[in-house]
């Protein structure tokens, strides 16, 4: 299916929020959408996130990616710095923007977020019921009791660098910044050999393999999962069945206390799902997911 490709902006808090509209050439008014929110650190422009757009309006849906404040080609600053509560801001941003576009069904968008952006997604529809679905891939909802593959020693360096870029955003001085992928050994926020290898297949042109490590403090606390409870809409949360990086129990959670919530696991790692071949095979499972519950007579 022949796709267009829309640069857009939107404003969020005042900031300047740049994102992409996917729209198949053929669709017509009231179609509906997919926003799109990426994980920790990603961009929109990443190939896997861009893929998955593209499968949605090769299926019929438009698409909206966008870029978090401080992130890629939105504004804001200082750069590569994680706020919680502002990410999910933006993703009602987005929404807002969607709802606006005259080609777009207000009463038929739905959300997919991966990994953190799979957390926002639960957090951003317990807010808002008039959200159609939400899709939450290898969602994000507290991190594990102890990282496997992480030393003693290399928990207190990755504290240590926490608690001194908490420090100098109290003064008001620029972050303190470390990579958001390494290898084994490195201060980085995820060190893994599977890690590494996603980030050094991956061609893009805003990613920046860095971040302010301070929001680790407030992801200790972030548990989109308890306000699961609020979601009426109908939920397929995706979980990886070896994921280190978000234990897929915490992530079963999210799906088993939302009203109409289900669960679909996969024998894959966390990063395995940014594979071409895998990333196929979970997203026919939530196109067809999409197509039930969006589409007019399940068409």
């Amino acid at each position: 299916m022949t796709a267009e490709r829309v640069k857009v902006r939107f404003e969020s808090d005042g900031i300047d929020c740049t994102g992409y509209l996917y729209r198949p050439a053929s669709a017509g008014s009231n179609t509906p959408c997919v926003v799109m929110a990426p994980g920790f650190s990603g961009t929109q422009d990443t190939p896997a996130f861009r893929a998955v757009a593209e499968a949605f309006v090769e299926a019929g849906f438009i698409a909206l990616t966008f870029d978090y404040r401080t992130f890629g080609e939105s504004a804001g600053a200082p750069r590569q710095l994680v706020s919680i509560r502002g990410q999910v801001k933006d993703l009602h941003a987005a929404v807002r923007f969607a709802r606006s576009h005259p080609g777009i069904d207000p009463d038929r968008i739905a959300l997919w977020g991966t990994s953190l952006g799979g957390g926002h997604v639960v957090s951003a529809a317990a807010e808002d019921p008039r959200i159609a679905a939400v899709v939450a891939q290898i969602p994000f909802n507290g991190f594990p009791k102890r990282v496997e593959g992480r030393s003693f020693l290399e928990t207190l360096r990755l504290l240590g660098a926490m608690f001194y870029d908490t420090v100098r955003g109290w003064f008001g001085r620029l972050p303190y910044y470390i990579p958001a992928v390494g290898k084994p050994g490195d201060l980085a926020v995820m060190a893994s050999p599977q890690a590494q290898r996603t980030i050094e297949a991956m061609q893009s042109a805003h990613w920046q393999n860095e971040v302010a490590p301070r929001v680790l403090f407030s992801m200790m606390r972030y548990k989109p999962g308890n306000r699961a409870y609020r979601l009426t809409m109908p939920l397929l949360v995706c979980i990886a069945e070896h994921d280190r990086e978000v234990p897929p129990e915490l992530s079963r959670e999210i799906a088993d206390h939302a009203v109409h919530g289900e669960a679909k696991t996969y024998p894959y790692a966390h990063f395995d799902f940014y594979r071409p071949d895998v990333r196929d095979q979970v997203v026919a499972d939530q196109i067809a997911f999409l197509e039930q519950h969006l589409m007019a007579d399940g068409q």
